[in-house]
């Protein structure tokens, strides 16, 4: 059912892109038919592919990374109340600053290569992981705090096996927003300096009035964030199903 509604979604963006083409009388090289476009990312499927695995390589290590330290960090601010008082402020006031102020910025320091693109997928990623994981962190159900407190569990005992456990739902949400972003980031990150990668790719094209080209690369894009999306879902209700003993 799912996927017939995704692909009924689908048909119906194409139907809308191709009026738009055919009652606004656009130029290709404005607005290209969605057949010019299939057919541009069908014949430059093996430049587009050489560019995406650059681009998921990005973002997959971007991931890791951003995960790892978001999780870290919810444990140490759900640990500790002075922690979340000193550090809750910083974190929130760090989404107020544009990814795009911070591009030119990670690209001087971390030069023109993979590690400054890597960079700013963590930073799009850190902040919705911390954030979902540290919510379900601090708002265990109370009954389960209550048995554990009769049982005279240690303070260990109830993070590893109660409170973790009850949000790695909430994780997994944090985990779905990061796989959906963290292509944006990369992206980002390729368009102020880089030889390499889907951004590249739109900007080369952009350059040389290749239209089909572009759209052909955002159409990749798309698919690759969909795929990184719904395999995060599918871990997200995994991850449910082991907090509720399914």
């Amino acid at each position: 059912m799912r996927l017939r509604h995704a692909l009924a979604s689908f048909a119906l963006l194409i139907a809308v892109w191709q009026a738009v083409v055919w009652l606004a009388g656009l130029p290709h090289f404005i607005l290209p038919s969605p057949l010019r476009v299939f057919t541009e990312l069908w014949d430059s499927r093996a430049l587009i592919g050489e560019h995406a695995l650059v681009t998921l390589g990005e973002v997959l290590l971007g991931m890791a990374i951003g995960t790892v330290l978001g999780i870290a960090t919810a444990l140490h601010l759900a640990l500790s109340p002075r922690a979340r008082q000193l550090l809750g402020p910083i974190l929130v006031f760090s989404q107020a600053i544009p990814v795009f102020a911070l591009a030119p910025v990670l690209t001087l320091w971390l030069g023109y290569g993979l590690w400054s693109k890597i960079a700013m997928a963590v930073l799009i990623i850190y902040f919705p992981v911390t954030s979902s994981f540290l919510d379900g962190l601090l708002n265990t159900p109370q009954g389960y705090l209550d048995l554990a407190r009769a049982m005279q569990a240690r303070p260990g005992q109830v993070l590893l096996r109660i409170r973790i456990p009850a949000a790695l739902p909430n994780l997994g949400t944090g985990l779905k927003l990061a796989a959906v972003y963290a292509p944006i980031g990369a992206v980002i990150g390729e368009w102020v300096g880089a030889s390499r990668g889907l951004g590249y790719l739109m900007l080369l094209a952009n350059g040389r009035a290749k239209t089909d080209l572009m759209f052909a690369a955002v159409l990749a894009l798309c698919a690759m964030s969909v795929v990184l999306y719904l395999l995060f879902d599918a871990l997200s209700r995994h991850l449910a199903a082991r907090a509720t003993g399914g």
